[in-house]
């Protein structure tokens, strides 16, 4: 039986983004805190930030967004109300978050990768971790240069799953309208990537940023460089063979 491939779900941090997620982070918050400085300091801010993300990625209340597990969370901590801090946040990332495209580097095969996705006849989505509000992520599609490319990128206002959790990817696959069957889930990370098969999902492991931390290990159904997943999408080889039309 042939399977019949109808999205690419591809990963943004990592593998449409060159990053190293951990140094981003760390320019980001020292970016923030300056801003949120006049409410409260970074001795404050910062583990108030990491522990609210961790109640989204840990969560298992899908009747709640991320964004509203994030916000509940805070603001418990904070003891803050949110018309006292949230306008800060946005202001922020409308405004401020776009400089920190500085300390990313370029990404000259991503829209090549996308575009050739789209030629062969199949719908794509961006499926980043949704930790981060609309704003930002879009930004960073940008710095990609996808951002006109995709169908759909899961945000924390509109999803109610973080990555490893596979009702994750059962959402991505919701939110496009199709079977986890009927996907491929290209990343590079073993762990947060590659669990999206078992789902049902087919997955691509982008070997050049891998992530990998020992534990829980997937085999993937394909794996290459940057340069590699382009050739393999172009010449349809391997698990691009077939593609719904």
């Amino acid at each position: 039986m042939i399977l019949i491939i109808k999205v690419i779900c591809f990963d943004l941090d990592g593998t449409l983004l060159p990053i190293d997620t951990d140094a981003f982070i760390g320019e980001y918050l020292k970016a923030l805190a300056p801003h949120v400085a006049p409410v409260m300091g970074p001795d404050q801010l910062i583990p108030l930030i990491w522990d609210a993300t961790k109640a989204m990625i840990e969560s298992d209340e899908p009747q709640y967004t991320n964004e509203q597990i994030f916000e509940r969370r805070f603001l418990e901590k904070s003891g803050l109300k949110r018309e006292e801090i949230w306008h800060i946040f946005d202001h922020f990332y409308d405004n401020h978050f776009p400089s920190l495209k500085k300390h990313v580097a370029e990404a000259p095969l991503s829209r090549q990768i996308v575009q050739s996705a789209l030629d062969r006849g199949y719908r794509v989505a961006v499926a980043t971790n949704p930790v981060f509000p609309k704003a930002a992520i879009q930004e960073r599609m940008r710095w990609a240069g996808v951002e006109d490319l995709v169908e759909w990128v899961s945000v924390y206002e509109e999803t109610h799953w973080c990555k490893p959790h596979p009702g994750y990817y059962r959402e991505v696959a919701a939110a496009m309208g199709v079977t986890p069957e009927e996907c491929i889930m290209v990343g590079n990370d073993m762990q947060e990537d590659l669990v999206a098969s078992t789902v049902g999902m087919t997955t691509y492991w982008v070997n050049q940023h891998r992530i990998d931390r020992g534990s829980p290990t997937f085999s993937p159904d394909g794996e290459g460089t940057m340069v590699e997943l382009l050739s393999d999408i172009r010449a349809g080889k391997g698990i691009f063979s077939a593609v719904a039309l």
